[in-house]
């Protein structure tokens, strides 16, 4: 889930308004003939530089996948077909020189539609993109689409009224998780090998985990701005999906902070192991302390003894922290954004507007919450949220990595979270999610790693996560699991090459 809203708001109101699952049969069988072949990104951008395709053929490849899969798993929020086309046209420099992707439609690009997922902004072109949109650009990214997200970011999957369901490609019953659900399915169904996400509760972590997918979360103040920062806690950030450790590492290093003062010293382009062992502290209950379901205990418990396996130190452990307090103060939280929404929305399109027939029950009742608990709640919950920031970090002076489920089960079936019964849906989210808000408080970098699945095949990512600045630790961590137990030949039962 992605949640600052504040640059949802900022830029709105510029704008002037494993195994093949069970059940699906595999679509574009065979080995891929086309440009893109089974390159990851490094591996396309490669292939460019050597002349061995051009950007042109890979962004046509790419186009022919998405048109051959889209239909069956909708992904697509806008598609931008001439845009991406005059990029590969171009002479492009960086480390994704003609590397093909999408952007998460809640990231405004100049002159082109930002949707947000909600039908109040059907209409919407951006007329002006943040420093982060930027940097994707220099890197010589091609972007020819905006993927779908749900309304604002607002929940773990990417179901709207405004353009339907976006289907797992492991299994089209099932949720592809959000609130970057389209980036997961499109990168799981090798439409594209990496696609821009962003993260405000869990959004890319928790489709990284539903898609079978790698995606880290950076630090806060990590990455260059992608919007205006939230006055309260700044909770959101951005990164992508990737099918592979090495793509995350260039895609974080082309994006990061640098120059005079950045909040962390730069990490670079991480491209290895490291051989320093780690102290892992294990836990597997949520912040509720409710246990997860038996296949995701199983799966973690399985990455813990691959840990011990590699030489690591695993210790069961947690931070202090009271945790049905934190989800009430973060529900909050997340609520006052959903009510800056609103009163755009009312600012725009009149204060009687039919509000029912622009935005989704979930982001009106969230407002509502927010209206009635009031600013002094919030300020009091904020208080409470930093000192959970601070017991996050004290616990990290005598571990180096925790390991949790990244949710509580398997990809649910599409239906489970639905935004239509408002917050009744956190009745099944407090659970479902109650492992990836913590990082987001704390500003600290966290990963779903791709090691676990279900009996019938559904991908169940692994969380591991590190105190603030520590992205290397993750990255170099990350590479050692990948080396270990390899997820980058796993096909899903959807997949366009």
């Amino acid at each position: 889930m992605t949640v600052s809203r504040r640059e949802i708001v900022a830029s709105a109101a510029a704008l002037g308004a494993l195994t093949t699952a069970a059940g699906c049969e595999r679509l574009g069988g065979g080995a891929p003939s086309d440009a893109l072949g089974e390159h990851d990104a490094t591996g396309v951008a490669a292939a460019i530089r050597g002349g061995e395709i051009t950007a042109a053929e890979a962004l046509e490849a790419a186009i022919a996948r998405s048109e051959r899969v889209n239909g069956d798993l909708n992904f697509i929020a806008s598609p931008l077909y001439e845009f991406g086309r005059a990029r590969a046209g171009e002479t492009l420099s960086g480390p994704f020189a003609g590397v093909p992707t999408l952007i998460k439609d809640l990231m405004p690009m100049t002159g082109q539609p930002t949707k947000y997922g909600s039908r109040a902004f059907a209409n919407n072109i951006a007329q002006e993109q943040p420093p982060y949109m930027d940097a994707l650009l220099a890197a010589g990214l091609a972007p020819f689409g905006k993927s779908t997200t749900p309304e604002f970011g607002l929940t773990a999957t990417t179901e709207t009224l405004l353009s339907g369901a976006t289907k797992n490609p492991w299994d089209v019953s099932r949720s592809s998780g959000g609130s970057s659900g389209g980036a997961a399915v499109a990168v799981a169904a090798r439409v594209v090998p990496v696609a821009h996400a962003s993260d405000g509760g869990g959004s890319i972590r928790i489709p990284a985990s539903c898609n079978g997918l790698f995606g880290l979360k950076p630090s806060r103040g990590r990455s260059v701005p992608g919007g205006r920062p939230d006055n309260g806690i700044d909770i959101s950030v951005n990164g992508c999906v990737s099918r592979s450790v090495r793509d995350t590492a260039a895609w974080l290093a082309a994006t990061e902070q640098t120059g005079a003062t950045p909040t962390f010293p730069p990490v670079g382009v991480v491209s290895a192991p490291n051989t320093q062992r780690l102290r892992v502290a294990l836990d597997i209950p949520n912040a509720l302390g409710n246990q997860p379901d038996p296949e995701v205990r199983a799966a973690v418990e399985a990455a813990a003894e691959l840990c011990r396996s590699l030489g690591h130190t695993v210790t069961e452990a947690k931070p202090t922290i009271d945790g049905p307090q934190f989800s009430a103060d973060f529900i909050l939280l997340w609520a006052f954004g959903a009510a800056e929404v609103v009163q755009l929305v009312q600012s725009q399109a009149g204060a009687d507007a039919p509000l029912d027939q622009l935005l989704e029950p979930l982001t009106i009742e969230l407002a509502r919450h927010a209206n009635q608990q009031g600013l002094p709640a919030l300020q009091a919950a904020i208080g409470r949220l930093r000192a959970v920031e601070a017991a996050y970090a004290a616990f990290f002076e005598t571990t180096d990595v925790y390991l949790t489920p990244v949710l509580a089960k398997p990809p649910v079936p599409l239906g489970t979270i639905d935004g239509a019964k408002g917050m009744a849906v956190f009745n099944t989210l407090n659970d479902y999610v109650g492992y990836t808000p913590l990082q987001n408080v704390a500003g600290a970098p966290a990963m779903s790693v791709p090691l676990g699945s279900s009996a019938a095949g559904l991908p169940i990512g692994i969380h591991f996560s590190a105190a603030k600045g520590q992205e290397k630790r993750l990255l170099e961590l990350a590479y050692e699991l990948e080396q270990a137990q390899p997820w980058a030949n796993r096909k899903p039962g959807v997949t366009a090459g």
